[in-house]
């Protein structure tokens, strides 16, 4: 009995409770309100300032409802603000927009009827006809500037050149100042129209559909021309750690983008996963600083727990990040150093032959240095400088 007394006033205790999570609303007397609704928030990504530069978060490959993404501008800006990002990139396709045959039956009455289906949308692998794109490719930049200005978010303005996956490939076009003049119906002519408006032209997702990293021949004419600036080395899920050597051989900006049509909610958040994101180091997030960092290829690429850049750029955004800390120090020169993770990044580290150890965001792991020395030498495993080689710091105490 004496049990039950219990079990009812713990249930009592927790009804209770619950019930204080509801409010009087300040308009209507007559309803309350339950206090587990909280504003829409922020995730905080700590990243440590590098060189001089300012560590940036971006996403330089979105989609929505314009093109085959499944959402507003509205919300895909939102989205971006809550996962923490700083900078996007909006890359609707160009020769790809399916949702414009629902539009065209929805407007219906207001377009009197004079088109009754869809024109020129679907145009991948064959060419536009007479009366060409038949919709304002800037307007999705326009209401997604819009839409970030209420987060202080960047907006770069771009489009993504879409053919055939496996026999052409695609490319986004960023900082474009105006979308509707690049079509063609040759994919390196309508690449030459972007960079003709001084865009950068990204390599998109290069071994997609694909069973290896080869070139096609319109890559192969890109690249050999110049009209490539950067590459996706992760998208998505996918992960192309070959890219990392093309990146270096070629003297190119790195890239890790999520390519999203979804939502980042049901591809990472509800997986427990972080959204992909290519990390700009930059004076700051303005379009010239943005732009001025693509170029000197000033990025890492960041997705499910893994870096992936030029081997320095990777060891100086280790060290910013780590803080030391001598404990004790034996008669023959070897101290205990405490190392603590300063970052939103987590690492797995190894010295020397031992077992890999990990060091978690905002945690400490205590580690005895060599005879005499003041630095702890370990590889950072999760760290990619080629496609099979990752970075060894030296972190001094």
């Amino acid at each position: 009995m004496k049990k039950i007394f219990a079990f009812l006033g713990f249930a009592l205790v927790c009804f209770a409770a619950d019930a204080q999570y509801y409010y009087q609303d300040f308009r209507n007397s007559e309803m309350l309100r339950h206090g587990t609704y909280h504003q829409p928030c922020r995730t905080e990504i700590v990243l440590p300032q590098v060189n001089g530069y300012n560590v940036y978060k971006a996403d330089l490959h979105t989609h929505t409802v314009y093109s085959d993404g499944n959402v507003l501008p509205s919300y895909r800006v939102m989205e971006a603000w809550q996962d923490g990002l700083d900078i996007m990139a909006v890359t609707e396709h160009v020769e790809f927009r399916p949702h414009e045959s629902t539009f065209v039956e929805y407007l219906e009455q207001y377009t009197g009827r004079k088109h009754k289906e869809a024109k020129n949308n679907r145009i991948v692998n064959k060419e536009a006809d007479k009366d060409g794109i038949m919709v304002d490719l800037n307007f999705c930049v326009r209401v997604s500037q819009k839409a970030a200005a209420k987060y202080g978010l960047t907006i770069i303005p771009g489009t993504e050149i879409t053919r055939d996956g496996k026999k052409i490939g695609h490319f986004n076009a960023l900082f474009t100042t105006d979308n509707n003049v690049i079509y063609d119906p040759d994919p390196l002519v309508a690449i030459r129209n972007a960079k003709a408006q001084n865009a950068i032209v990204m390599h998109n997702h290069p071994g997609w559909t694909r069973t290896s990293l080869d070139y096609t021949e319109v890559e192969t004419v890109a690249y050999d021309e110049g009209l490539i600036d950067g590459v996706e080395v992760m998208n998505g899920i996918e992960f192309y750690p070959g890219i990392i050597d093309r990146v270096r051989e070629r003297n190119l900006f790195i890239a890790a983008n999520t390519d999203i049509h979804a939502t980042t909610a049901s591809e990472y958040r509800n997986n427990g996963a972080t959204r992909p994101m290519t990390l700009i180091l930059a004076k700051d997030k303005s379009l010239e600083s943005v732009r001025e960092a693509l170029e000197a290829g000033r990025t890492l690429a960041f997705g499910f727990n893994t870096l992936c850049g030029e081997e320095q750029l990777l060891k100086d955004f280790f060290v910013a990040g780590m803080k030391t800390e001598v404990i004790s120090t034996d008669k023959d020169g070897r101290s205990v150093v405490m190392v603590t993770n300063l970052t939103s990044v987590p690492y797995l580290i190894k010295i020397g032959n031992g077992n890999p150890i990990y060091l978690d965001p905002f945690k400490t792991v205590s580690l005895t240095s060599g005879k005499g020395s003041g630095t702890l030498k370990f590889t950072v495993l999760n760290m990619f400088c080629s496609a099979d080689a990752h970075p060894v710091v030296e972190l001094s105490f």
